[in-house]
């Protein structure tokens, strides 16, 4: 794995197609990454129609799932990405001042 520049998050979305699901599951990561953590991502997004061999690899059962690779541990949402907060927690992109809150 290539140096990852330090405070830097890479996330990976998978879909399936460009349903309305899909659109939404999108819609709600790019609101949560330009609301928290501004300039300082990257995002992938694949769709597992057109990369199979992308969801086979990683192990990617259902859709939408949206992966923090970086920083480590690495961490899996799967489902519905509505609840931004509680998403925000399981892939712990909160910072420890706003978790004291």
């Amino acid at each position: 794995m290539a140096a990852r520049p330090e405070g830097r998050h890479f996330l990976r979305l998978y879909v399936a197609g460009a349903t309305t699901r899909s659109r939404q599951a999108l819609r709600r990561v790019y609101q949560l990454c330009e609301a928290e953590l501004k300039d300082k991502y990257d995002l992938d997004v694949i769709d597992v129609y057109q990369q199979p061999e992308m969801a086979r690899d990683n192990q990617i059962v259902a859709t939408p799932t949206l992966v923090k690779e970086f920083p480590l541990p690495a961490r899996r949402f799967i489902g519905n990405l509505a609840n931004i907060t509680r998403l925000f927690g399981e892939l712990e992109l909160v910072t420890k001042v706003e978790t004291a809150l």
